[in-house]
């Protein structure tokens, strides 16, 4: 049983996670690819802005909104999107 790229991406788009996210509000655009959604995911930088939904009070520290498929980037803002998961945890 092989499974294509497409098939992975389609079955991780419609995940419950990824499902519950796209409840937070829209990505990006909501006409763009699955490609693209899962690369607006994947940068970090719209899970980041869920994150402050749900805990404003917290330290903010610099996203960076343009990753442009830069692995230095997007590793830097999925670090402060843990850290931030963390730090609001451990308050709660």
């Amino acid at each position: 049983m092989d499974i294509t790229i497409s098939e992975l991406l389609d079955l991780f788009l419609d995940s419950p996670l990824v499902t519950w996210v796209k409840t937070c509000g829209p990505c990006e655009n909501e006409n763009e690819t699955k490609l693209a959604m899962y690369m607006d995911l994947a940068d970090g930088v719209f899970l980041n802005k869920i994150m402050l939904q749900m805990d404003p009070m917290s330290s903010h520290q610099r996203i960076n909104k343009h990753v442009n498929n830069d692995a230095t980037l997007r590793t830097q803002n999925l670090t402060i999107l843990v850290r931030h998961i963390k730090t609001y945890y451990q308050r709660e």
